[in-house]
């Protein structure tokens, strides 16, 4: 049985090879902007599951609909034409995204965030990628049903037909996965990479239409367009609002976008816009300022102080603190984004004495058979910890690396307290690994004034101080634990005694009396970590393997941050509306 339609009449489309190729092309550019679509959240949303959750659920809604509208739409009217009209739009639009959705991006936020009392994250993520993303790819979701019913001669051949088409889209959509992550993201960037995509698809309809003759002004509009965003679009980064003067770099990886930049007094990396600052390089000598200061407590708190591993580098500023004070000790790092190694070379004048591995950190200790007197823990994932670097199984192999009376530090943001929070799941796992069933007391927190972080503290016993605690020496077996606890790190002692002997200790190994001086703070400022319940009988969730939702747990802390943050802009917005607000914001 023959099947007519409008395509007969396009002599393009004759050989139905130029469908097969539209179909390729499609399928790419679904997949580029989809994983375009994760890096330009990631400034403002963070790259955590979460959003991700969120970009591939929002597309795929488009998707469907697509087919829908589009099987709909091809058996009403077949003509291919308007098929390649919206083919055209949706690359136009998808053209528009490096331009404008920032703007988007921020609005969205900026409306939201003094509207949304919970989920602001979710909320926001969702609201963004239906106004920016879902109206192209629901526009490219009716492609395949519309090609279907042109390519389609004899029912007899239909499957067939079907097979070479979704063939072709898989092969596009492969290609649209590996080409953004590997080629273009890391060497041209985000907005780039949605103009050359974008750029490929527009080309598909420009030269359907041309070939018959019709079309040529939307054609020419349509190029125009594309070529006015290629050229402005490359010109405001992900940062507009940075002052050009102190942005010395805008870039991005594989993992992550980068910003640095060069202040009076400081040099700082920023791996997302909106989440903080993760790296410092002062220009004078001294402390930093932030949380790496409150960390130099582990080197002082350990048995010894002859060796340091860092998971996750960054720029080093962690390492350039223990080589100043410590200038003896071998330090090594482990850094997942090969890009910030390199630029901490370039702008942050990293040790060169300190070998740094591009691995990621838990890979890279399964791998390895050194133990450290000192390990630094402080891998962040945008908005919270990597899973696979929360959980019971990893803090154990951390504990496994440590030297006898060896000290884990990890750097824990977005500060949160209560049943339920991030900070307690964390910090009775790391207890429960560490102290087990013995309740030693070997884990303590340190807040760090003035931030969102907090220091916490976990040192690994020795043979001798199992033997003081004989009747809990099975717990201690079955967790491995090895070690002894030093006398200022019990939780016996009172603060001031801490205090004490953590600027006692200080003394004796760096010389330093400034840092001496501030370690008696942070011994003021140490908290034990409450007793963790070995056989699991309260509520309290133990992070695992299988079982960390880390995500969720940073989500909830990032709604008591804007709760507390925007709180006096939402009560502006109440008694005075947007006039007020944007009186006050003005």
């Amino acid at each position: 049985m023959a099947v007519k339609t409008a395509a007969s009449d396009r002599p393009i489309l004759k050989s139905k090879t130029f469908l097969y190729v539209t179909e390729f092309f499609s399928g790419m550019a679904v997949m580029a902007a989809e994983l375009g679509a994760s890096r330009l959240l990631a400034p403002y949303f963070s790259s955590s599951q979460i959003v991700w959750t969120i970009i591939i659920g929002t597309i795929m809604i488009a998707l469907a609909l697509g087919a829908v509208f589009g099987g709909r739409w091809a058996d009403r009217d077949p003509n291919p034409d308007k098929l390649y009209l919206r083919i055209m739009a949706a690359a136009v639009w998808i053209s528009l995204i490096p331009l404008v959705g920032k703007y988007v991006v921020l609005l969205v936020s900026g409306l939201l965030i003094v509207t949304v009392s919970t989920n602001f994250l979710v909320i926001a993520a969702f609201v963004s990628c239906m106004i920016v993303f879902v109206p192209p790819l629901f526009l490219l979701g009716t492609v395949t049903a519309g090609l279907n019913k042109f390519a389609t001669d004899s029912l007899d051949d239909n499957a067939s037909v079907v097979g070479r088409l979704s063939a072709c889209n898989t092969i596009g959509s492969i290609l649209g996965t590996f080409l953004p992550t590997f080629v273009t993201i890391p060497a041209v960037g985000t907005f780039v990479t949605f103009l050359v995509f974008s750029g490929m698809l527009l080309a598909i309809p420009i030269v359907y239409f041309l070939s018959m003759k019709a079309r040529r002004v939307l054609c020419a509009a349509s190029a125009a367009v594309f070529v006015v965003t290629s050229c402005l679009s490359p010109m405001s980064g992900f940062a507009f609002w940075e002052n050009s003067a102190t942005l010395a770099y805008e870039g991005e990886s594989i993992y992550n976008y980068l910003q640095v930049k060069n202040l009076s007094d400081r040099t700082i990396l920023s791996t997302n816009v909106l989440f903080g600052v993760q790296s410092v390089t002062m220009k004078g000598q001294g402390l930093t300022g932030m949380y790496y200061d409150t960390a130099l407590a582990a080197p002082a708190l350990a048995d010894h102080a002859r060796s340091a591993l860092i998971l996750g580098m960054g720029t080093g500023t962690y390492a350039r603190q223990l080589k100043r004070y410590y200038p003896r000790m071998s330090v090594r790092g482990v850094e997942i984004d090969g890009k910030i190694t390199r630029l901490a070379g370039e702008y942050f004048d990293a040790p060169a004495d300190v070998p740094v591995d591009t691995y990621d950190g838990r890979a890279w200790l399964a791998a390895s058979r050194d133990k450290y007197d000192v390990i630094m823990v402080d891998a962040y994932q945008d908005i919270t910890i990597p899973f696979q670097m929360s959980s019971d199984e990893f803090f154990s192999m951390v504990r496994e690396h440590l030297n006898p009376g060896g000290v884990m530090v990890v750097n824990m943001n977005m500060v949160s307290d209560g049943e339920g929070s991030i900070n307690e799941a964390l910090q009775t796992t790391i207890a429960a690994v560490f102290d087990g069933s013995c309740r030693i007391g070997t884990t303590y927190t340190a807040d760090v004034p003035g931030t969102t972080n907090r220091e916490l503290f976990a040192k690994a016993p020795t043979a001798g101080e199992l033997e003081r605690y004989d009747g809990c020496s099975d717990s201690w077996r079955r967790t491995g634990a090895v070690g002894t606890v030093s006398e200022p790190f019990t939780s016996t002692m009172k603060d001031d005694a801490t205090a004490a002997a953590l600027r006692a200790q200080t003394w004796e190994r760096t010389g330093d009396g400034a840092l001496a001086a501030y370690m008696s703070e942070v011994g003021g400022r140490m908290k034990p970590v409450g007793d963790p319940s070995p056989d699991g009988a309260d509520d309290t969730l133990i992070l695992t393997d299988d079982h960390a939702p880390v995500e969720l747990l940073g989500m909830n802390a990032i709604d008591g941050i804007i709760a507390e943050e925007a709180g006096p802009y939402r009560e502006i917005l109440r008694k005075e509306g947007i006039g007020g607000l944007l009186r006050e914001v003005g």
